[in-house]
């Protein structure tokens, strides 16, 4: 696939073959001289407007009213519904994409007759009703060549790190093991949620914390019981703006997600991210823009991106051959002090639009906090990997690239939350699209 990159002010236009952007200084190069002159045009109006006493109300109504938004229960619904109807008030017009995701998972993991806490992977098998009692079988990493005949019919106990989750548990599958239990690299407050990509397995597979993994090393065997909740649904809420006089016009997307794991309130991770997009749809209402604009709130990220995929899919090619780019906002409210970098991932780790723009915008009202990583992980790989540009602003710690201690858990609540962090992370990302969409006219006056 051939698409064009599009910068403001220029008659050239980057090429971009294939699904992945080269990493090679001559693309690099590409893209610096290209956006040599993007300067940001709001003269600080987008970032003025942004109000962080609006964004943290529908923090706090997502989080604390709603509370822990999990994928296909009534609480993401409820939640989508809200997401909803604060878009119509910009004027956005709204629709609601519904889509199928595998099983919800519920269960226990009991050894010695104790009830470890454990977290199922969604697309995880589940167990019989009698549940599964199996020997435990040290697999190392998971690796291929971790196992072998002994792993056969037993629990295989594999530590996080190296691999995916699902390259893990599928070798532990291939290998012939009953099930899988992984185990964090990390402490951590809660068991580790597997994340199988959107993919599934044969065999049962759970998270559980650093220590607990440890400990099973030690045990002889252990009984797990999934019971799976079939035919479940999630849910994307979009808002479109439509282009003000243009015909088939480019299209930029700001996006988020706001499902939560098990448990959390996912304040931060992520209504934080929801209330900047929420927030710049209704600040960017009476803007006069050459570009379409699509707000989008994207549930079932926590168990594999699978509703932007899903989004992403039901793309046509015209549309993917107008798309500009990509601003995905993924928990950007963490009050942790340590986390003072606003970081731009990009999923191959190089400058592109939504960087330059950035860059560009933070300059311009003096807030001098980003760093370029390579990061996925996020909503906005589908996007990359339909060859559209695209980056995550998150907040994380310099040097250690750590997220909050509070990532979910049952403290991702509303006080672990930074009004100053959230309007910094705001006024960036709406500069930066205020720079891309506004007409092309008034930017030459």
């Amino acid at each position: 696939m051939k698409k064009k990159l599009m910068v403001l002010g220029m008659s050239a236009a980057i090429v971009m073959g294939g699904v992945f952007l080269p990493s090679s200084d001559g693309m690099a190069n590409a893209v610096q001289a290209a956006s040599e002159g993007i300067h940001s045009q709001s003269e600080g109006k987008i970032a003025k407007k942004f109000n962080e006493n609006r964004a943290y109300q529908t923090i706090y109504h997502l989080s604390e009213t709603i509370g822990p938004r999990v994928t296909g229960t009534q609480a993401e619904k409820k939640s989508a519904a809200f997401i909803a109807s604060q878009m119509k008030k910009s004027n956005l017009k709204v629709s609601t994409q519904t889509f199928s995701i595998p099983d919800r998972l519920e269960g226990t993991l009991t050894v010695r007759g104790n009830e470890l806490p454990a977290r199922p992977a969604s697309g995880s098998a589940p167990t019989s009703d009698k549940g599964l009692t199996a020997p435990l079988y040290d697999a190392g990493l998971g690796l291929p060549g971790d196992f072998t005949e002994e792993a056969k019919g037993k629990i295989a106990v594999i530590l996080r790190g190296d691999l995916s989750f699902y390259e893990k548990a599928k070798n532990a599958e291939n290998a012939g093991a009953a099930g899988v239990i992984i185990y964090n690299n990390v402490d951590s407050l809660v068991p580790l949620t597997p994340n199988l990509s959107g993919n599934t397995t044969g065999i049962p597979v759970v998270g559980v914390k650093k220590e607990d993994g440890e400990n099973l090393l030690t045990e002889q065997e252990a009984t797990l019981k999934l019971k799976s909740f079939p035919n479940q649904t999630s849910q994307n809420v979009i808002g479109v703006r439509k282009a003000k006089g243009v015909k088939h016009p480019d299209i930029v997307y700001v996006t988020s997600h706001y499902d939560s794991v098990p448990e959390a309130p996912g304040a931060n991770d992520n209504a934080s991210g929801t209330s900047v997009v929420l927030e710049l749809a209704r600040i960017t209402k009476n803007i006069p823009a050459d570009k379409e604009i699509r707000f989008i709130t994207f549930g079932a990220e926590e168990i594999g991106l699978v509703g932007s995929r899903y989004y992403v899919s039901k793309l046509s090619n015209r549309e993917i051959e107008r798309s500009t780019a990509n601003f995905n906002l993924d928990m950007v409210g963490t009050s942790w002090e340590n986390a003072s970098q606003l970081y731009i991932n990009t999923p191959d780790g190089s400058e592109n639009l939504i960087w330059q723009l950035s860059k560009n915008a933070a300059t311009s009202i003096g807030k001098n906090v980003l760093s370029l990583r390579k990061g996925g992980s996020s909503d906005h790989v589908p996007f990359y990997e339909a060859g559209i540009d695209s980056a995550n602003f998150i907040w994380m710690e310099p040097g250690t690239e750590s997220l909050e201690p509070w990532y979910h858990t049952p403290f991702d609540t509303i006080e672990h939350i930074s009004k100053d962090r959230l309007k910094t992370a705001g006024q960036i990302a709406g500069t930066a699209v205020y720079d891309l969409v506004e007409k092309e006219e008034r930017r030459a006056q």
